[in-house]
């Protein structure tokens, strides 16, 4: 099978979500880890594809206009880059694709950004500061109650009866909901539409797949002063 696409990866929510798209779309790609722990994604060539010095990027090798290998960065540019490309996992008519992409930008903007706070506040923070950790356990709650009225009117998926790249971006960010002090119990129609994502043989794939990247996912002192300690110097 020829080459396609490269894939800039490391196991966390948002590399989680390109994995699941080509597994599920049956694209061919190389899986290129970067170990952000390690400060990998600091690495000058990676920079050239990923300028945000964050994961996951793609570079496309064989892209629709037949020219240069196009590179992307940002999880939701690229679920809708490669949704484009193979004409799946996105609505086709005008109606249907804008909701999929107001949910996917509603993740982007939302669910992974305060999920992403909560995570910090509760697990890595070398001070436990109670107005943060409520603050952002709350926020993250109130977008569980979102979604969780989105999927209450009987739909499987969060865009209607099909499973599409508003799915794939939600669901890597409800996977560690114990870590956010979230009980799916309170949300039985997001709990349902979780059960059928995991159940599906590529998010199984994928997933399998981030076992054998990352055997030891713990985040040390160094890591944490590389993963936590950027600001501008970082990126001139």
């Amino acid at each position: 099978m020829s080459r396609m696409i490269d894939l800039y990866y490391w196991t966390t929510p948002n590399g989680h979500k390109i994995t699941m798209f080509l597994e599920e779309a049956g694209l061919p790609y190389t899986l290129k880890p970067v170990n952000i722990s390690k400060g990998e994604q600091f690495d000058p060539a990676f920079l050239k594809i990923a300028p945000n010095n964050r994961i996951p990027a793609i570079v496309d090798h064989a892209p629709a206009d037949g020219g240069a290998p196009v590179p992307l960065f940002e999880s939701g540019a690229i679920l809708l880059y490669l949704a484009d490309k193979s004409g799946q996992f996105i609505p086709q008519d005008l109606r249907g694709r804008q909701a999929c992409l107001q949910w996917l930008f509603w993740q982007m903007g939302g669910l992974g950004p305060m999920a992403g706070q909560n995570h910090h506040f509760t697990q890595y923070a070398p001070e436990k500061i109670p107005y943060a950790i409520d603050r952002y356990v709350k926020e993250t709650s109130r977008l569980y109650g979102v979604l969780n009225k989105q999927l209450s009117d009987g739909r499987s998926f969060i865009c209607g009866d099909a499973y599409s790249i508003a799915d794939m971006a939600c669901y890597p960010w409800i996977v560690p909901h114990e870590r956010q002090r979230q009980d799916l119990k309170d949300f039985p129609a997001l709990a349902g539409w979780f059960a059928r994502i995991r159940e599906r043989p590529a998010t199984q794939r994928a997933y399998a797949l981030a076992a054998t990247v990352n055997q030891a996912p713990t985040v040390d002192e160094k890591a944490r002063a590389i993963l936590f300690g950027q600001d501008a110097k970082t990126v001139r």
